[in-house]
């Protein structure tokens, strides 16, 4: 798996990503649901050039959405919480 293809986009518009960024220095991501937490760490190192200190995974459920008359399940998906050494920075938050 390429490293690109472990972190699919950066969930920055939660308040609660907001927080823990500003107050613990955690980025919040949606990865790939086959990255385990070795292959989210090399990624965001290699993609960022900081230093992770933890990663946090967690699966998080699809809801019922309404399609038409009927209804449709969106698909499960995976969430990694990184948390990097203190000092370190991802310049691509910080412009939201």
């Amino acid at each position: 798996m390429e490293m690109r293809d472990i972190i699919k986009r950066p969930l920055v518009l939660t308040e609660k990503g907001t927080a823990q960024r500003e107050k613990h220095n955690k980025y919040v991501f949606e990865v790939a649901r086959a990255a385990n937490k070795v292959q989210i760490r090399s990624a965001v190192e290699s993609l960022f050039n900081v230093k992770v200190d933890d990663v946090n995974t967690s699966i998080v459920r699809g809801r019922l959405r309404r399609m038409g008359r009927g209804h449709a399940k969106t698909q499960n998906w995976k969430k990694a919480v990184v948390t990097l050494k203190q000092g370190d920075k991802i310049e691509f938050f910080e412009g939201v």
